[in-house]
């Protein structure tokens, strides 16, 4: 019994903004303790953060995902209906079909990444923080100086 196949990325883009320009600061978003990151949950933070990274302008800002959600996520189908368990098989050779995948998360480990100059730096935050509420795993925002 194998896999059919890996289901598709919901993920669009890994990278926003301008990956070029050098920043004055570098704002991450850092998992607190080991955990799974699905792929739409990865995306919905994207969408979330570049929301408010957009009024900046594109070249004013660089976001970067960083995990890649190569885990691929099984479950194993049941029947919700009545008398369901006349046709049920149970759990007997329980593999599972593919829904999805996710992103291994070790603690301590950077999920999402924004470049900024000191102007920015609170957009930067907003954006982090909005993106953390998506994430099933507890998260904090840490702020570097780039030289």
């Amino acid at each position: 019994e194998y896999m059919g196949g890996i289901p598709g990325s919901k993920i669009v883009k890994f990278t926003m903004g301008n990956p070029t320009r050098e920043f004055t600061h570098t704002v991450e978003l850092i998992s607190l303790k080991a955990g799974q990151i699905r792929n739409n949950a990865l995306e919905a933070a994207r969408i979330a953060a570049n929301r408010v990274m957009e009024p900046l302008g594109r070249e004013n800002f660089f976001l970067k995902i960083v995990p890649f959600p190569h885990q691929v996520l099984r479950e194993h189908k049941r029947i919700n209906v009545a008398q369901a368990d006349r046709f049920q098989e149970g759990m007997k050779k329980a593999y599972g079909k593919p829904v999805g995948t996710a992103a291994r998360m070790k603690r301590g480990k950077p999920i999402l990444i924004a470049k900024v100059d000191k102007a920015d730096i609170d957009s930067a935050k907003e954006a982090l923080k909005r993106a953390s509420d998506k994430f099933p795993i507890p998260c904090r925002i840490f702020v570097k100086q780039n030289n």
